[in-house]
């Protein structure tokens, strides 16, 4: 029942070093709160903590740099929003599914909230439909909604529409939340930029995009089939050095202009490209929201 999750702590545990122990302690719950906390303790300081925080006269005491450390006033909702399209069945590399990654990004950012006690949501959908898991607390429930995203994404679902999902949070979720969403979209058009400045308002959004298969860089070994339109990537196109540098240039284009759209709408972002990065990813999504949220 809780084999997603399990693979999840797995993965956490072998990048367990000083920052993901740090999360895990509390500092997950003062990434969003500002200063409204009440102070719990001290402990040693650490590269990257503020400075603010820093408590001089205990430090003089101990003659060791220590900070204070709050504890939330309340709890918070954190609101997966997943695509669940065809286009996330498809592998990120030979080994792994990007929907795999997708489970594992959902998973990491969950666990740290329900080891914190707070509530944890899901919406999810395709071009024909959306759904939506309501907020609720522990490991059984995250559980629930990683293995929702898993079952509802297939090479046999509809088509992705992360718009469309959008504009379905932004009709139905009317409490503040930190809302992330988990999408292998790679360009922002006119719409998708809309119901994301309007979601920004209400909500704080951080974006993840999960890495797609660069077809040049696939071994000359069997068919190789794109998901949404179901044609064969033809063997030349593994191995051509033109097409690999045109391609490549177009992905870094994508990226560039994708990061400079999110910054616009003050929405922090990170791209996993692999399952081995993808807790890297998300530790550095949160401490670049958590500055954002001090500036």
């Amino acid at each position: 029942m809780t084999a997603h999750l399990t693979r999840v702590k797995a993965r956490m545990s072998i990048h367990a070093h000083r920052k993901v122990r740090g999360l895990l302690e509390g500092e997950y719950a003062s990434m969003h709160t500002g200063r409204s906390m009440d102070f719990t303790d001290l402990r040693e300081y650490v590269r990257g903590d503020d400075v603010k925080d820093i408590d001089w006269k205990a430090s003089a005491r101990s003659r060791a740099l220590l900070v204070k450390r709050y504890a939330a006033a309340r709890k918070h909702t954190i609101l997966l929003v997943a695509s669940t399209g065809r286009s996330m069945a498809a592998m990120n590399d030979l080994d792994v599914p990007k929907r795999d990654l997708a489970v594992m990004v959902s998973g990491v950012i969950g666990y740290l909230a329900v080891r914190h006690g707070d509530r944890v949501a899901l919406a999810y959908g395709d071009a024909t439909q959306t759904h939506q898991m309501p907020p609720a607390s522990g490991e059984l429930n995250l559980e629930r909604r990683l293995s929702a995203i898993h079952d509802n994404t297939a090479p046999t679902s509809p088509a992705s529409d992360l718009t469309g999902l959008l504009q379905y949070v932004a009709r139905t979720v009317r409490r503040r939340t930190i809302m992330v969403v988990i999408s292998d979209e790679y360009t922002i058009d006119t719409g998708l930029a809309a119901v994301l400045r309007r979601l920004a308002v209400q909500h704080e959004v951080l974006f993840v995009s999960i890495g797609d298969l660069d077809p040049t860089s696939i071994p000359s070994t069997g068919n190789v089939v794109d998901i949404d339109s179901g044609n064969v990537v033809p063997e030349w196109a593994r191995y051509d050095e033109t097409l690999r540098r045109e391609y490549a240039a177009l992905l870094t284009g994508q990226a560039t202009s994708m990061r400079r759209e999110l910054d616009s709408l003050g929405i922090v972002h990170e791209t996993v490209h692999d399952d081995g990065s993808a807790i890297r990813a998300v530790l550095r999504l949160l401490e670049r929201h958590r500055h954002a949220g001090r500036r």
